[in-house]
């Protein structure tokens, strides 16, 4: 096999990877980006900029990675994809970590409503 096709196998591999995360994450991230940016239109772009990361990411680290074609074929494909598992580990967790500053740290707290006694006489 040449360079090139096991270059690309390895590719193909991490964009089919990465396309599986995306849809995925779409519905429960999209839900979060609502609620955390107030609108749908907000969201939509927010949850556009991270699907292109997610792509990209490990597209950039596995594509970094050129395999030698005079070495075992599995072993090259394997150091290929560990590159793009870890872009696609870093997207996620800087994607992540963002999102999360964002997230209230404490839920409101409400003054309990104490019942006023009918009957009672004001001094």
């Amino acid at each position: 096999m040449s360079a090139s096709s096991l270059f690309l196998v390895g590719i193909g591999i991490t964009l089919l990877m990465s396309l599986t995360v995306v849809i995925y994450l779409m519905n429960p991230l999209r839900k979060i980006l609502t609620e955390l940016c107030g609108t749908r239109e907000r969201a939509d772009f927010w949850l556009a900029f991270s699907n292109v990361a997610l792509m990209l990411t490990p597209l950039i680290f596995a594509a970094s990675r050129t395999p030698d074609p005079g070495g075992n074929l599995v072993i090259e494909i394997a150091t290929q994809l560990k590159w793009a598992f870890i872009g696609l580990l870093t997207a996620l967790m800087i994607i992540g970590w963002v999102i999360s500053r964002f997230i209230p740290r404490h839920a409101a707290t409400s003054t309990p409503v104490v019942p006023q006694q009918s009957g009672s006489v004001a001094a």
